[in-house]
């Protein structure tokens, strides 16, 4: 009968140590008893203990990407440096303010004290390790190198964030921009324009097409702009909606971004940079090549490098070489078919295709730079419009009449 691990729980203690000084902390086990227990073994005397339910639904508690990147990262160290997995787990955990992560850390520990292998308890997490996480720690426990993969693993994941992160900071200060333009924009539409619309009223006068425009614009968001913003919220979330729920949808999307002018490119780069630097990485764990591909298809993070994958494995497995089968995709570089030839031919395709995703991060990260040098000054150019012109409009009647007169 296999075995099925407990729940665990987060427990709040209070106690003494052997000075009789008060202790007070957090952490997870399957009951109180197990709390206790260990309090006395790092000779404390347990007080009270109670169980915490607030804090595992609390906003931003979440088991995040970098959490996994830095559990991955400090077994590997532990490892590494000859502590045993069971006492790992119990030292990372304590490293974490995230009472989510220590609950899922608890309930590794337990499935592996059951009798589980690292690779089975990680697959029954799988909102958390993904099919290539598991690949790969699977490899390091049949091949007795479980540190060394955790090694190649963590620096995969650091290397993914630290790209994601450059690509939400490029983007941070344009949004800023822009959010600041509409609500500017707004207020000077429901509360300037309006006290200048009054003051034309006597002129008697026709006013500019401009000044006319602007206006009409202000009684529009006045007697309907809640029904706008309904409308604009109502389709950012269908959207997001019809992206989470369905695949098509998202592929479609996917495929869009890609054609793009500037952001098609960066996306193309950013999915090669994954294809090599995860082939790269299961390649040289030992995983064999059909089975590293299955993996590696998932990784890419696009449709059409998916599927593009999932063909090359196709003809991989009728005998071609990897990078023929590039190369027919379609959708690879010319410079990442030809190093994958030559790590092919030299024997090497582990370290040539490490080479291949170290240059296309530097692209990336190059692209980001570069786009973010762009996007400043066009904001701000857009910035300027938006706010001059609804200045611009309400004064050129004033200037119009001054030059009348």
């Amino acid at each position: 009968m296999p075995f099925k691990a407990t729940k665990v729980s987060l427990y709040a203690w209070q106690g003494t140590d052997r000075t009789g000084r008060k202790m007070s902390g957090e952490s997870s086990a399957q009951n109180p008893a197990q709390i206790k227990a260990r309090l006395r073994q790092r000779g404390i005397i347990p007080g009270k203990v109670r169980k915490k339910f607030a804090p595992l639904f609390r906003a931003g508690q979440r088991v995040t990407a970098q959490d996994i990147a830095l559990f991955t990262r400090q077994m590997a160290t532990l490892l590494k440096a000859g502590v045993p997995l069971l006492q790992a787990f119990d030292i990372i955990a304590e490293g974490f303010d995230n009472p989510r992560m220590r609950c899922l850390l608890e309930g590794l520990k337990q499935d592996v004290m059951a009798g589980s292998s690292l690779t089975s308890a990680l697959r029954k997490k799988p909102q958390h390790f993904d099919e290539l996480y598991c690949n790969l720690i699977d490899a390091g426990e049949q091949a007795g190198a479980l540190d060394t993969l955790l090694e190649r693993v963590a620096s995969d994941r650091e290397k993914s964030q630290r790209l994601k992160a450059r690509m939400r900071k490029a983007m941070t200060y344009p949004l800023a921009v822009l959010l600041v333009a509409v609500i500017v924009s707004a207020i000077l539409l429901l509360k300037v324009v309006p006290q200048f619309e009054v003051m034309f009223h006597g002129f008697g006068a026709e006013l500019p097409a401009l000044t006319r425009s602007v206006i009409g614009l202000a009684e529009y968001l006045r007697h309907s702009g809640w029904l706008l913003l309904g409308g604009l919220l109502a389709a950012a979330l269908g959207v997001h909606q019809a992206q989470r729920r369905s695949s098509r949808f998202r592929d479609w999307l996917q495929t869009r971004w890609l054609d793009l002018p500037i952001v098609g490119p960066l996306l193309r780069k950013s999915a090669v940079a994954r294809y090599a630097r995860t082939l790269s990485t299961t390649f040289a764990a030992g995983v064999p090549l059909l089975e590293a591909l299955d993996s590696v298809a998932g990784a890419t993070g696009n449709r059409l490098f998916k599927q593009a994958v999932l063909m090359i494995r196709q003809e991989v497995c009728t005998g071609m070489q990897l990078h023929v089968a590039m190369r027919n995709s379609g959708v690879f570089p010319n410079l990442a078919i030809q190093m994958t030839a030559i790590g092919e031919e030299s024997g090497a395709l582990d370290e040539m295709l490490g080479n291949v995703a170290g240059y296309y991060e530097g692209e990336v990260e190059s692209l980001v730079d570069h786009l973010t040098s762009l996007l400043e000054p066009l904001i701000m150019g857009v910035l300027g419009v938006i706010v001059g012109g609804l200045v611009v409009a309400m004064y050129l009647p004033i200037f119009q009449l001054g030059t009348a007169i």
